[in-house]
């Protein structure tokens, strides 16, 4: 059996998916047995249930072979640091509990850092909790920023008008596919062919300045020349409020942005063909339903 966190998200959806195509047994953790129902109808074991609950954790990852962890976001929470805490310990403690040999984790690209990467921050503070675990292979997905971030801009394009956000407009910034992620994720979870604790960093297709995502994203939603504006960070703290995230949530975010933009959160050894992943920002959005666009 192999288990996934998140199986409703952007990488555990596809995750599961993949697994189940390959003729894999799976268990699918989420929130919502309602969001979990299109995966049982697929074939996947499934379980709702509390992230932050050991007991649940526990008995859903007993007997599986491998699990694809992750620390599910609540964007709203009032203090999100404590509420990545609750969630990673209670993974952590149920992995040991459970006696899981093989765990594949989803973290981020900057999670080498010690300080002032604002969100990065608690994915750091889980790897440090999961390599507290014996007898267990680990392996750290340590993924650019998603595709599917771009997205979170449509309503602000479709209102605004442009796309806004915190990023320098032509800083280079390794960008992906979560089924990129997604496709390492569940060929690892089959092999289970590494040993102790291994850290893949994986970048994308190439670089990205959010001015060029923005110019591509703009010729697919029949705006050409949409433009990119860089938003000071207390603008962006008061329009991530706006948008009903919790205030500490919308400070660590910026802190985030303002570490890329200092050049702080970089792949350790730049970019090789191990960490290159094939999809391009191009391709992503040519298959996005433009009548999505419109919402």
């Amino acid at each position: 059996m192999l288990t996934v966190m998140g199986a409703t998200g952007n990488t555990g959806k596809k995750v599961v998916e993949m697994l189940l195509a390959a003729g894999q047994p799976v268990r699918a953790l989420g929130r919502s047995e309602k969001r979990l129902g299109e995966l049982a109808a697929r074939g996947a074991e499934v379980l709702a249930g509390d992230s932050g609950d050991v007991a649940f954790l526990t008995r859903a990852f007993r007997g599986s072979s491998a699990v694809y962890a992750m620390l599910p976001e609540d964007r709203e929470s009032p203090d999100y640091h404590q509420d990545q805490r609750r969630k990673g310990e209670a993974t952590v403690q149920a992995l040991r509990e459970a006696r899981v040999r093989h765990v594949v984790a989803l973290s981020s690209l900057g999670a080498d850092q010690a300080e002032g990467t604002g969100l990065l921050l608690t994915l750091r503070a889980q790897e440090e909790r999961l390599r507290t675990l014996q007898d267990t292979n680990l392996l750290l997905l340590r993924p650019a920023s998603f595709f599917e971030n771009m997205l979170n801009a449509l309503p602000v394009i479709q209102h605004l008008g442009i796309n806004a956000d915190s990023v320098e407009p032509d800083l280079p910034v390794p960008m992906i596919a979560s089924r990129d992620i997604a496709a390492v994720a569940a060929s690892a979870l089959q092999r289970r062919d590494w040993s102790g604790v291994v850290v893949r960093e994986l970048l994308g297709q190439r670089d990205l300045s959010y001015r060029e995502a923005t110019r591509i994203l703009g010729a697919r939603l029949g705006r050409a020349g949409l433009d990119y504006v860089q938003l000071p960070g207390e603008e962006m703290k008061q329009a991530l409020l706006q948008a009903g995230m919790s205030e500490t949530f919308a400070g660590l975010y910026v802190q985030m942005t303002q570490a890329f933009n200092e050049g702080r959160v970089q792949p350790r050894t730049g970019r090789t063909a191990d960490n290159t992943t094939p999809t391009r920002f191009e391709d992503f959005v040519a298959e996005f339903p433009l009548e999505s666009a419109s919402h």
